[in-house]
């Protein structure tokens, strides 16, 4: 199979050569307006199976004389940006049915997508599948959706957003086309009714959190112009609202894009487009924080014995592993091709032509990790049982039981303590027990709606905290207050483990900088058939400060 990439040495079109280099039935024409970028992208790629052929292609040039002379099978156009075509936006499309090879694209822009199905006629006559809006938005949001709203009678409201990696890498045509759009008008349901919204200038605040793992920072969401705006509105045509955003980070550039697109949202400058080559210099520039990324869906409705519902799907992607995710469906697409499962013949939006489970193949040789969680189910469960979610079958039976429901346990566990000054006042103040070994221990756990009161004590030796569900920018963590100071910490599922992972810290609700932050080694595991834990907590100023490790067995 011959396989056009249009744009194939630029950001997303070169994640996608990336991603189907290793198939050797597939040659990968390369290309580009520029041949010798496209030569030195092939040159640079090692390893590949496939056959890579480097090409000049100009959209605007004479496409039926490009078409026969690289004679592709399929044509994959992931230039953009699709917002600023034009007139004539489809001519690759109009192209291609004439010469009879199938399309895919990556637009990201509603109305651009939106138009594609007037060729379905065509299409279908030629037997081609010409898909559009081949990306994580639509198609992925659109599969989860499926995969959440199973089982209920109706959708009410439709959220999503995707957070990427500062550190991602952002192609100039993604950056012409947020600057186009921004402040700019949108077609969208909200409450209901056909409404307008104004990218980049509404805005909601989230945490993805994937059960059992590290969640991302909170993390503000700007509405952005993108096929699902539409498309899942005639999926889903009861959903009364459909909103979908963009979280990039350093949340302080976001910010100042909010404020500039407020300049065309109350008509004081027509369009950011002009600015788009100082936005392209600072995203890709001005970065710093964690190389991590996510994603999350979100849907409400009501469930078939008319109770309310409300679920979520949380993606993590650590470092390069994240930006390959929109290129996914289309790798997915063409792998099927190749298995003789290609795409039904016909011209429309790709929201129908590949579920979760297809994604969750591709993301199983990566460092990508989803699952969901389901508010009105994890109503009452106890606390560590809420926060891990799906993850809690994952864990040894021992830890499940010490956290769903033990009101005592005892053991004995042996305690070492920091020798320095401040590390003595340290753990004087937070009330820790002093240094010994196989010191018997007593944990008393008192559930009330305010959480978890812990008592420990050790020998003689008692002190108190008070752990509870994270709030605000510590959603989807346990927070654990000892006095003025809280501490909010991931709970991370590993194999025959559990971690406690410190995310946030606070005296008094004022968050405090993390490189201030003691640092803590906490985690529970099973051995020999017993619970045992160990908890590490010292500070880059005081060494050691406390050290206690042991075992513990419920108690009736």
């Amino acid at each position: 199979m011959k396989l056009l990439v249009v744009g194939g040495y630029g950001i997303f079109g070169g994640r996608i050569v990336q991603l189907l280099q290793n198939e050797p039935r597939l040659t990968l024409i390369v290309a580009g307006r520029s041949r010798a970028r496209a030569e030195g992208w092939c040159k640079a790629r090692t390893g590949a199976t496939a056959r890579l052929v480097p090409a000049a292609f100009d959209r605007n040039g004479d496409l039926a004389a490009q078409l026969a002379t690289l004679a592709p099978d399929c044509v994959v156009d992931a230039s953009g940006p699709f917002q600023a075509y034009g007139e004539g936006r489809y001519r690759l499309i109009e192209a291609c049915i004439a010469r009879g090879v199938s399309y895919l694209d990556l637009a990201d822009g509603s109305d651009f997508v939106a138009g594609v199905g007037d060729f379905d006629a065509a299409a279908r006559a030629a037997g081609l599948f010409v898909l559009s809006g081949v990306s994580s938005f639509p198609v992925l949001t659109a599969a989860v959706v499926r995969r959440l709203s199973a089982g209920m009678a109706t959708v009410d409201a439709i959220r999503g957003g995707i957070a990427p990696s500062p550190y991602a890498g952002v192609g100039e045509n993604v950056i012409r086309a947020i600057a186009g759009y921004a402040g700019q008008p949108v077609e969208l349901v909200r409450d209901g009714v056909k409404a307008q919204g104004r990218p980049m200038t509404e805005q909601m605040r989230y945490t993805i959190a994937p059960p059992g793992k590290v969640p991302l920072k909170s993390t503000l969401f700007s509405l952005v112009d993108v096929p699902d705006l539409r498309a899942l509105a005639d999926l889903w045509p009861q959903a009364k609202t459909i909103w979908m955003g963009a979280g990039p980070v350093p949340e302080i550039l976001h910010r100042a894009l909010i404020g500039l697109a407020w300049l065309v949202r109350i008509g004081l400058v027509p369009s950011l487009s002009p600015l788009a080559p100082l936005m392209h210099w600072a995203t890709n520039r001005l970065r710093w924080g964690e190389h991590r990324g996510g994603m999350f869906v979100e849907v409400e409705g009501i469930g078939k014995a008319g109770e309310a519902v409300k679920r979520s799907w949380h993606l993590l992607a650590e470092g390069d592993d994240g930006p390959l995710i929109p290129a996914m469906a289309v790798e997915a697409l063409v792998r099927k091709t190749l298995d003789a499962r290609a795409p039904a013949p016909g011209a429309r939006a790709a929201v129908r032509d590949l579920e979760l489970d297809d994604y969750e193949a591709l993301f199983a040789g990566k460092t990508i990790y989803s699952g969901f969680r389901d508010q009105a189910a994890d109503t009452g469960k106890p606390l560590y049982k809420r926060l891990v979610g799906d993850a809690w079958r994952d864990l040894p039976e021992q830890i499940r039981a010490m956290h769903d429901g033990t009101a005592m346990a005892e053991g004995r566990a042996s305690v070492e303590r920091g020798g320095g000054i401040l590390s003595r006042l340290a753990g004087w103040v937070v009330g820790f027990p002093p240094a010994g070994i196989e010191v018997p221990v007593r944990v008393r756990f008192k559930t009330g709606k305010a959480g978890e009161l812990w008592t420990r004590t050790f020998g003689t030796h008692s002190f108190s905290s008070r752990q509870f569900t994270g709030l605000g920018r510590s959603q989807g963590l346990l927070c654990e207050r000892f006095g003025l100071l809280t501490f909010a910490m991931a709970l991370v599922v590993e194999p025959g483990k559990l971690s406690l992972v410190l995310r946030r810290w606070s005296v008094l609700g004022l968050p405090l900088p993390m490189w201030l932050c003691p640092r803590s080694a906490s985690y529970e595991r099973v051995e020999d058939g017993r619970f045992r834990f160990h908890v590490e907590i010292s500070h880059p100023f005081t060494g050691l400060i406390v050290r206690y490790r042991g075992w513990l067995e419920p108690k009736a």
